[in-house]
């Protein structure tokens, strides 16, 4: 589980805005290649499960297969299906044709299903954006400031 700590900075029903310090665990996580907090800090949006109050220091947890299951989603999905797209392109522009270049009709097949696949993570996005097995949760409040 990934744990973190940070000042709730905004409240808005079920969620929250809290600011989260980078701190020296960033350079051993597993996960720093994805996250790239700025030297400032970070700031994220988390269910808001405690009901903490702005100006409050909170702890926040994560699990990590559902940042990596992100990551994966988000980059490599979209990756095979351009690679796949640019394949099937280049076959059927050998095959049936005859007007264009095959190497045109995979560019074009690729960058049409890398299109397609973007719009159906963004859907799959906007579905799953408050399910909290993907989005950080306050679970305790730590201080008030």
């Amino acid at each position: 589980m990934l744990e973190e700590t940070g000042i709730v900075t905004h409240t808005d029903g079920i969620m929250a805005k809290v600011s989260i310090q980078k701190k020296g665990t960033c350079e051993g996580c597993a996960v720093r290649g994805v996250c790239e907090p700025s030297e400032s800090g970070l700031e994220i949006e988390a269910l808001n499960s405690v009901h903490a109050a702005a100006g409050q220091t909170v702890k926040i947890e994560m699990k990590p297969q559902a940042y990596l299951r992100g990551a994966i989603i988000v980059y490599g999905i979209p990756l095979a299906a351009f690679i796949a797209g640019a394949i099937l392109g280049k076959n059927i522009g050998e095959s049936y044709l005859d007007v264009i270049n095959s190497d045109t009709s995979a560019a074009i097949f690729g960058f049409i299903s890398l299109i397609i696949t973007f719009i159906i993570i963004r859907i799959w996005s906007v579905r799953t954006e408050t399910k909290p097995e993907y989005k950080p949760v306050i679970t305790a409040v730590i201080s008030e400031q």
